[in-house]
């Protein structure tokens, strides 16, 4: 993995924050030497805290520490944040970081999109209808919504990396419960607690990820991190293929277990290994600064430093941090809040609230929240549906061989059928609909690419209103879709633009708030995103059967109105973070 120092003493126990920090270390006589950051946890002996094990790999290169009297090439340096994370270059470090963090949004996205793939499965099993179709899918986006200020907030005042554990743990267990639950009450309740899982993943793991990169790479590393969205949403598509139509599993007259649940199942692994992959990272050192912990945000300096050089971190040329009036504002704030640890994640939640409400500030929580609430209506509100549309279409194609007809025709058909009293119920998907839905989705990849390539050179505000105005376009485009093939055309072109638009927003709304509000900040944003998501599958799967033209045009509207509400927001591309 990375490399170690076995210079240490095996006895001494280290820190958690910092990486290699001993436990009996004295600032005023040893300087804090941390020699590797991706490390395992391991018990000390003389300590109760958890501390990373050191990796005897180390490799230093002693021709350049000689030639310095082992001191820093540069002779120390007095640097601030952004100079300090520049110093310690980009490379192995960075990558093993967006492998972990993206594998978070990975399954992330697989456990919300995953729902719209086991609807059609599970309607006879659970006995579902539109509308309880709709509250499926929508009570996942409850429980995020309840779950993301409460674990943005306890992430301010306690951490990112160990919020990002407990929440990867509970959302896998959650998941594995809803796989056996046998009703429809006790499905929801487990998707609930998902949701409250999720909701504290998507603020936290941003907030974590963009504290470690320079500004000159952040726009394009929070792009490529937003890939990993597409990811999840192409993974989960061909499992579902894969798992669901296969018919697996058992039926008893006591207990189902049968392949949409088996695909369930599968879907909780990724959770439970990013919640150990977790351990390997350190905690983010900007927010260690904004703590007052500067001696353990300089530790981590140094071993992201060796891990991406490979070189001794006594060349690390950075041996003081220039704390700026902003940061010094924070730390003075961290020293003065509560004692007790309860009370002090208590307090911070409250005091990070009002702060947010508060001006200057004011304006960016309000336009990021009104942003994120009309993107989420059309992202969610569509994509969430897409198979079922795809369903739908194939289903009326089976029937009607040969002829064309509008989705509000299709959709009338379906319903009416499924409807009629002697209906029977049906759980078979066709192949094709899976085939339709995975490349509807893959079509975000090369938007994807585009994004990452262009965010740092175009901006961020380009790419949000370009890829919402597109999207718009396309969801009032598929009232006027005649047959499944238009209707994949329009869904492609929906799920590439609002992909490249959603990198745009994520790198914006992560970029907008300062460091001890960010997770908070971007927290409410989510609580925003998730009642669009809520609001988006109940009233699209009320209006979709009942008055079919409207919830096309109403998300063309709100995507476009939402895009350009950007423009509201202070440039943030290639701009130091805070």
């Amino acid at each position: 993995m990375v490399e170690g120092d076995s210079n240490k003493n095996s006895s001494n126990s280290y820190n958690v924050e910092s990486g290699l920090q001993p436990t009996n270390y004295n600032q005023t006589t040893n300087p804090v030497d941390n020699r590797s950051i991706i490390q395992p946890y391991g018990l000390g002996t003389d300590s109760k805290d958890l501390g990373y094990h050191i990796n005897d790999a180390y490799e230093v290169d002693k021709n350049d520490l000689e030639k310095n009297g082992g001191r820093s090439a540069a002779g120390g340096i007095k640097a601030g944040f952004e100079q300090a994370i520049e110093m310690c270059g980009y490379g192995k470090f960075h990558y093993i970081l967006l492998a972990i963090c993206g594998l978070v949004s990975t399954s992330e996205e697989m456990d919300v999109i995953s729902m719209s793939f086991i609807l059609p499965s599970a309607q006879c099993d659970l006995n579902l209808n539109t509308e309880t179709k709709g509250w499926l899918n929508s009570i996942i986006f409850i429980g995020m919504m309840v779950g993301a200020y409460f674990w943005g907030s306890i992430a301010d005042s306690m951490g990112r990396k160990k919020v990002l554990i407990v929440i990867s743990f509970m959302n896998g267990f959650c998941i594995v419960a809803s796989s056996f639950s046998q009703t429809y009450e006790w499905f929801m309740l487990f998707r609930f607690l998902n949701g409250a899982a999720l909701g504290g993943s998507g603020p936290v793991i941003w907030s974590y990820f963009a504290e470690f990169q320079p500004k000159s790479k952040r726009g394009s590393m929070l792009s490529f991190m937003a890939a990993f969205w597409t990811f999840g949403n192409l993974f989960v598509a061909g499992l579902a293929w894969l798992i669901i139509p296969t018919g697996i599993g058992f039926v008893t007259p006591l207990f189902t277990y049968n392949s949409w649940r088996i695909f369930l199942m599968v879907c909780s692994l990724p959770s439970f290994v990013v919640a150990f992959l977790l351990f390997y990272l350190p905690e983010s050192p900007k927010f260690l600064l904004s703590k007052g912990k500067q001696d353990k945000a300089m530790a981590i300096f140094r071993g992201i430093f060796v891990t991406n050089t490979k070189k001794a971190p006594e060349l690390y040329p950075v041996t003081e941090l220039d704390i700026d009036e902003k940061l010094m504002a924070e730390i003075q704030e961290a020293r003065e809040s509560v004692k007790g640890k309860y009370s002090k994640m208590l307090s911070g939640m409250v005091d990070h609230s009002k702060q947010l409400f508060t001006s200057p500030i004011l304006k960016f929580t309000l336009v990021s929240i009104i942003i994120n609430f009309t993107f989420h209506i059309g992202y969610y509100g569509l994509m969430m549906w897409f198979p079922e549309l795809f369903n739908r279409f194939e289903e009326y194609s089976t029937d009607f061989p040969g002829q064309t007809a509008g989705v509000c025709t299709v959709t009338e058909y379906v319903v009416g059928k499924t409807n009629h009293e002697d209906a029977v119920c049906s759980s078979h998907i066709p192949s094709a609909v899976f085939m339709e839905s995975l490349i509807s989705l893959a079509s975000a990849l090369p938007a994807n690419l585009i994004a990452i390539l262009g965010m740092d050179l175009l901006g961020r505000k380009f790419f949000l209103i370009f890829g919402t105005m597109t999207a718009g376009v396309c969801s009032a485009a598929m009232y006027f879709v005649f047959n499944s093939t238009q209707n994949l055309i329009v869904t492609a072109v929906f799920s590439g633009a609002i992909s490249a638009a959603n990198a745009a927003l994520d790198c914006l709304i992560t970029e907008v708030f300062p460091t001890h509000l960010r997770a908070t900040g971007v927290a409410i944003s989510m609580v925003a995103a998730r009642m669009g998501g809520i609001i988006g599958n109940i009233v699209i799967a009320t209006l979709l059967d009942q008055y079919c033209p409207a919830p096309t045009f109403i998300v063309a509207v709100l995507l476009m109105g939402g895009g350009l509400m950007c423009l509201l927001l202070p440039n943030t591309t290639r701009k130091e973070l805070n």
